[in-house]
């Protein structure tokens, strides 16, 4: 569903990306590890087109991204749904208009078709929709928001979903939550989906491929059970959360 070749991007001198090669499985979900400012994040912004590389290809359903202009951009989008690490709600919306949004936005269904839509992702994510559709963003806790940020990721039943450090900044019990509901959602709606995090034990309740993230490229891709038992320095060391050894980060 997705491929990734060469990408190279740089922000004035600093170079993030080295040449980055990645595949992420169609229906299934792809954590790519690394430390913060490591470059996980400009990966997931080059695949929705939010940012343009140096050099480099991104193939989505057999389109290269890279290629298309702003309006073949904005078409190609529809398919892919991108949760923030904060959420990214609408500040001045309620959670109802919130979650609504692409809807208005993309289709020209009726208020009711909308409103069912937006009723039936909310339970999805485990909020009952009577209770929390008239409350704004700051009436919400941390789990909440990024509940109703996924809600309204997955309000066009996007094929592609991308996740930005998803558990960043939340309670054990609220992360493990998280962690469910995403595996809940691929396991029902069948998506492709790509995870950045940081986080080892929630990533490995979700993730069926793991890419590591080191010094601009991907050392280490395997399945679930093989990066667990990988021999690389880098993967290991990140795993084990060693604060001492020849890797730096």
């Amino acid at each position: 569903m997705i491929k990734i070749r060469g990408l190279k991007k740089s922000f004035g001198n600093l170079e993030i990306l080295k040449g980055v090669d990645l595949d992420a499985i169609e229906g299934k979900t792809t954590v790519i590890f690394g430390v913060s400012g490591g470059g996980k994040s400009t990966i997931i912004k080059h695949i929705v087109g939010l940012l343009k590389p140096n050099s480099g290809s991104i193939f989505v359903d057999g389109k290269d991204i890279v290629t298309l202009n702003e309006k073949e951009l904005r078409v190609e989008r529809k398919n892919i749904g991108f949760l923030f690490q904060n959420g990214a709600l609408f500040d001045s919306m309620n959670v109802f208009d919130n979650v609504a949004f692409p809807l208005v936005e993309h289709t020209n269904m009726s208020k009711k078709e909308i409103e069912k839509i937006v009723f039936e992702k909310l339970e999805m994510v485990g909020l009952n929709p009577i209770r929390v559709t008239k409350l704004f963003p700051d009436e919400l806790s941390g789990g909440m928001k990024k509940r109703v940020g996924l809600a309204r990721t997955i309000a066009l039943n996007p094929k592609i979903l991308l996740y930005d450090e998803p558990t960043s900044g939340l309670d054990p019990v609220t992360s493990d939550l998280i962690s469910t509901m995403i595996k809940t959602l691929q396991n029902e709606i069948k998506t492709t989906s790509i995870l950045i995090s940081h986080d080892v034990k929630e990533s490995f309740k979700v993730g069926d491929y793991f890419a590591m993230l080191f010094d601009g490229k991907i050392v280490e891709y395997a399945d679930n059970e093989s990066f667990k038992n990988s021999k690389n320095e880098v993967v290991r060391q990140f795993i084990d959360g060693l604060s001492e050894g020849p890797i730096e980060f």
